[in-house]
């Protein structure tokens, strides 16, 4: 059971619902997907792959949220801005477009890369 509770100043409201009843509640999914860091990169060092995290909007397919594996919070913050509000079912090219221009790093293809294999995940889960 998932307890959920609502409060305002003038209601207090907890409920419980049945765990296999909650992802039906939820308007996004969350679709993660991994690749190699290059060698040398700091991002190699520390986590030796990249990982993405993304949530998307089920109806729309927009990105609403993305986190990445990066050292910096400027990068993740950078590369969030990047991303959220696209299309990710529509607009893989012009997302990969976007990060060549604008993401210049060692580890943009690792970034790409995941970003493909996300993308992959989230086309065969969408088309079931």
């Amino acid at each position: 059971m998932l307890t959920t509770k609502i409060h305002t100043d003038k209601i207090n409201v907890q409920f419980k619902i049945p765990i296999d009843e909650v992802s039906f509640l939820l308007d996004t999914i969350l679709v993660t997907a991994y690749s190699k860091a290059p060698q040398g990169s700091a991002m190699y060092e520390r986590f030796k792959h990249a990982g993405l995290v993304m949530e998307i909007d089920k109806e729309t397919h927009r990105i609403v949220d993305v986190e990445f594996t990066f050292i910096t919070s400027l990068a993740s913050s950078y590369f969030s801005k990047l991303l959220v509000g696209s299309n990710f079912h529509d607009e893989l090219d012009e997302i990969i477009e976007r990060i060549k221009k604008n993401f210049i790093a060692p580890s943009q293809q690792s970034v790409i890369v995941a970003l493909k294999n996300a993308h992959q995940r989230y086309c065969d889960e969408i088309e079931k």
